[in-house]
């Protein structure tokens, strides 16, 4: 039984975009560099062929991949993010021991990107964030040690 792929508005729109870019554009572009490497002649000893359809049955997995993503989605509904308690949706202001502010979207782990700010709701710190109020501190297990962090502020990001 695949678990729920929780995704916001944005990220669904992403996926769709990602899934009809790959299987429209990106099939024929594979589709002609496996033609194109089998005008080179024999196809056993042919490294051109042999990487196209490897690049193929990639991208071929990727769409799956994709595919199987969008039907298990539940998409989090704008109306259930407030900012009473931080949710999946939520843009989440904190603060660190230092006094460091930092903001974080709190995502389903489709649509992560730690490198936007956009955290995993099965992330260590978006995991302990979720459920907790503005004002409240939360305890966090990192690889680097533990963490404390202080809830400044939720907004609504979806």
């Amino acid at each position: 039984m695949p678990k729920d792929v929780i995704l916001t508005q944005e990220g669904l729109a992403n996926l769709k975009a990602e899934l009809e870019q790959l299987s429209t554009v990106r099939r024929r572009e594979v589709a002609a560099r496996i033609k194109e490497a089998r005008e080179f002649g024999d196809i056993t000893e042919n490294a051109e062929y042999d990487d196209a359809k490897n690049e193929q049955a990639m991208l071929e997995a990727r769409i799956a991949a994709l595919e199987e993503k969008l039907r298990s989605a539940r998409v989090v509904d704008a109306s259930e993010v407030g900012t009473d308690v931080v949710r999946v949706g939520s843009i989440v202001h904190v603060k660190d021991e230092a006094g460091k502010s930092t903001k974080y979207t709190i995502v389903g782990s489709a649509e992560a990107n730690p490198s936007e700010a956009k955290l995993s709701n099965e992330s260590p710190v978006g995991k302990a964030l979720l459920g907790h109020k503005r004002g409240e501190e939360v305890t966090v297990s990192t690889p680097r040690g533990e963490r404390r962090l202080k809830i400044t502020k939720i907004d609504v990001g979806v």
